[in-house]
């Protein structure tokens, strides 16, 4: 099995070079105001340039209405859309179909239930991504926190064209073991791979490519 490798956040010339030298296959821009990582439409236009052919481009957003997703689509020349807000099936279908794009719909986990609410989305949007759930009133991903991947294993991905994918409080130590008892067909990394919030360290980022394809 490839797993595929996610790294969110980038938000710089230099950590998208050391994402792509890292044989990732998904590079994230997270358009997000609160995040640390957030990126501006400018920065994501030169971002997706240089992304061109080399690296699929996901887009990040948290509850944002039709006009911040069509700017950051066509800025950057979005490959995906990531959800990670409140957003429902509905408003994940209707977007795959406004864009013509994947979409990817981020759920947070600490409990079986949390897992089950994906079925919801089956038929609306093309992947599921499990995340850990945060604190109220934090942000809702890139926190360094992680689940019980238990919940996860084995989880069948029927309905869903790109399957699944694991993230929250995954890094270079522990991702081959993530993969080894989940399977889990992408693995997403954003904090794991930082220095401080926010900064990427591309040795970081090699070390955990590394660790994905060697698990």
């Amino acid at each position: 099995m490839t797993t595929a490798i996610k790294i969110c956040g980038i938000a710089t010339a230099k950590a998208l070079d050391a994402t792509i030298a890292a044989r990732a296959t998904h590079a994230g821009f997270v358009f997000f105001a609160k995040s640390p990582r957030n990126v501006t439409l400018a920065q994501a236009a030169a971002l997706g340039e240089r992304a061109e052919g080399h690296i699929q481009r996901v887009g990040l957003f948290v509850d944002a209405d039709d006009a911040t997703i069509a700017e950051a689509v066509a800025a950057a020349r979005l490959d995906v859309l990531q959800l990670h807000g409140q957003e429902t099936a509905t408003r994940a279908g209707q977007l795959r179909a406004r864009h013509g794009i994947p979409v990817w719909k981020a759920l947070s986990v600490a409990s079986a239930a949390d897992v089950a609410r994906a079925s919801l989305y089956r038929g609306a949007a093309d992947m599921i991504l499990f995340d850990a759930k945060t604190p109220k009133g934090t942000l809702p991903g890139g926190m360094g926190l992680a689940f019980d991947w238990g919940l996860v294993t084995g989880w069948n991905a029927g309905g869903f064209p790109g399957g699944w994918g694991l993230a929250g409080g995954l890094s270079p130590a522990n991702v081959a073991e993530a993969i080894r008892l989940t399977r889990a067909p992408l693995v997403d990394c954003s904090s794991g791979v930082e220095s401080e919030p926010g900064v990427k360290d591309a040795a970081m980022i090699t070390a955990f490519c590394r660790a994905v394809r060697e698990a």
